[in-house]
């Protein structure tokens, strides 16, 4: 399997007299160097890119051209500032490049993949020994990733007004950021304003023996181009989950190890155990209750995970290993110290504004959030312009305790969330109403196949008041924007129930809650009037 340890970088040389081009001296290759790969590079990380000359101070200097980075720099160029635009790596960061993009290119390819195996039921016979091309599988990925690249481009946020600096950011002082090339030649950019995005990475835990074998992350994951036989997977959260069943369903023996005793343990546990109703049906096999665990090489580049299971020792020889439990902020290298901005190993300290212990620095996205998710950085980031440009007269601040940001894991059936868990609901001493409707009784599931699943929706007590949500489908991701709305907008569940909804959908199951709540608020005598006028009606 040919795998990389993340992306490209390049970088171009400037000083503060002239502008120059300098040959990218790339540290990590993009793998497999194909065309779309290349292509990719070109919108994201130009091997010859000319870094402008800073000739006045910048309004807003942004460290970081993820979903964040780019989201502010877009925000604040059209809002008529200067702005300036700093990335070491590639410009769309983990979205774009290693995380929510790729993930759902081959998720697709194994829907697809699983709808031919499940084929028979639906009277549809496919022919024996149909296989899965991997290779193929992940150059659709690569092909589409290319071509969504355009959208994060350097060239792009050029047109837009921006300065886009290829180089490493760090903070000389209180309005001086320091932009270092790959051949180690420095430009000083003065700002007014600066906001952090520099987002995280992944960090394996402290596995014994972990550095002694070729391991896999997400940074590395796509870059394969050969299926694992024998797929060994660390950590059962969102990424691993997905990756998981991903592989699964292309073909390759998958042991998936979770120190926890079940799948998902963040999530709803009923919602958890339907998505292991689904990997079992898709042989993949969960190790729960795996504790210290221990790694080492194994015959043939193989790789042995040793753990100890209720007590027993037992160990699992895989040929690739995904290690996807771990993250770390990318505060190294920013010299915070010298701008005294907080921060620890969780990442950047804000308060509620996204501001840092320096006034004039903010910070939004993966490097300050408990919410590592794209959508999150991308209205935190909307924050962030309002607070650093424009806090002052009619506008005023905005908080990111305002926000309610849902979020998915695209397993099958997905798993949906906003708001508070049940659990959340009962630390915080609220007391809450839960309204629950199967998809077996909503006609397009079951007209779908796909009965497996629920919404479930908890509300204050004795209120319609939404609090949080849970959708388990094959779509929750979608569904659960109805819900988020209607959050927002602060619509209670009654609302939901009145609003008509095409025939036959599965979001039927929403408006289904809205009318068991509906029915809880009939009290005795209108029920004696609706029977009176029921035994009145026999008759006509």
């Amino acid at each position: 399997m040919n795998s990389i340890a993340g992306p490209s970088r390049t970088a171009t040389t400037h000083d503060n007299s002239e502008s120059h081009t300098t040959m990218n001296t790339p540290l990590i290759q993009l793998q497999p160097s194909d065309q779309y790969n290349q292509d990719l590079e070109s919108n994201v990380h130009p091997q010859h890119w000319t870094n402008p000359t800073p000739t006045k101070p910048y309004q807003l200097v942004v460290i970081g051209a993820g979903t964040a980075g780019l989201v502010t720099a877009a925000g604040a160029a059209g809002l008529g500032a200067r702005v300036a635009l700093v990335e070491r790596e590639l410009m769309g960061g983990d979205c774009l490049n290693v995380g929510c993009v790729p993930s759902k290119g081959v998720i697709r390819a194994a829907r697809v993949a699983a709808a031919v195996r499940d084929a028979e039921p639906f009277g549809v016979n496919v022919p024996e020994g149909s296989a899965v091309d991997f290779g193929k599988a992940m150059q659709r990925m690569r092909r589409l990733r290319a071509e969504i690249s355009p959208n994060d481009s350097a060239q792009r946020f050029s047109e837009m007004g921006i300065d886009v600096y290829f180089g490493k950011g760090a903070f000389i002082d209180d309005s001086t950021l320091g932009v270092t090339a790959s051949d180690g030649s420095v430009v000083e950019l003065k700002y007014k304003k600066a906001v952090i995005a520099s987002g995280a990475r992944a960090a394996a835990p402290p596995i014994p023996g972990l550095d002694s074998v070729s391991y896999l992350t997400n940074e590395n994951l796509f870059s394969s181009t050969e299926l694992p036989k024998r797929f060994g997977v660390i950590g059962s959260g969102p990424i691993g989950s997905e990756m998981a069943q991903t592989f699964a369903r292309f073909g390759s023996e998958v042991f998936l190890f979770e120190r926890s005793e079940k799948l998902l343990p963040r999530e709803d546990p009923d919602a958890a155990k339907v998505v292991q109703k689904h990997f079992e049906k898709d042989g993949i096999q969960m190790l729960f209750g795996a504790k210290d665990l221990k790694v080492s090489p194994a015959e043939g580049g193989a790789i042995c995970v040793q753990m100890v299971q209720e007590g027993t020792p037992r160990e699992v020889v895989v040929d690739q290993l995904l290690v996807a439990v771990g993250r770390a902020p990318n505060t190294d290298s920013l010299n915070l110290e010298a701008v005294d901005v907080k921060y620890d190993r969780s990442g950047v300290d804000v308060d509620d504004f996204l501001q840092t212990s320096n006034p004039r620095i903010f910070a939004a996205g993966d490097i300050c959030s408990q919410y590592k998710f794209t959508h999150a950085a991308d209205f935190q980031a909307r924050i962030v312009i309002q607070n650093a440009l424009f806090a002052v007269g009619p506008f005023g601040k905005k908080r990111a305790s305002g926000l309610t940001i849902p979020w998915a894991t695209y397993t099958s059936p997905e798993v949906a969330h906003v708001g508070l868990y049940e659990h959340d609901a009962k630390n915080e001493g609220i007391e809450i109403d839960t309204y629950t409707q199967h998809f077996s009784d909503v006609d397009r599931a079951i007209l779908e196949g796909q009965q497996d699943g629920f919404v479930k929706v908890h509300t204050r007590r004795g209120t319609d008041k939404i609090i949080g949500a849970t959708i388990v489908a094959e779509n929750a991701g979608d569904m659960i924007s109805e819900i988020t709305l209607a959050m927002t907008a602060g619509l209670g569940l009654s609302k939901i129930g009145s609003t008509i909804h095409p025939y036959p959908t599965q979001a039927e199951a929403i408006r289904k809650l809205g009318d068991q709540y509906s029915r809880t608020r009939l009290t005795a005598f209108s029920k004696k009037i609706l029977d009176l006028l029921r035994r009145m009606n026999v008759g006509n």
